[in-house]
């Protein structure tokens, strides 16, 4: 399935297509929630709370 059909799923409120998403992008998410060496759990679930917010706003151009 394309990346695509996952988000436009996701956008219609599948839960499963948007624990696929999040999963696709969690070693970013954990990456830029290192800070100074230190994970930071609540950086982290900011950066889920603002992807989750992007999957929604997000609109295909063409």
């Amino acid at each position: 399935m394309s990346f695509e059909m996952i988000l436009q799923q996701a956008q219609e409120g599948d839960p499963e297509a948007k624990a696929k998403i999040v999963e696709m992008y969690k070693p970013l998410l954990i990456k830029h929630a290192i800070v100074e060496g230190v994970f930071d759990e609540d950086l982290y679930q900011e950066l889920n709370r603002v992807l989750l917010y992007c999957i929604k706003k997000f609109r295909f151009i063409g």
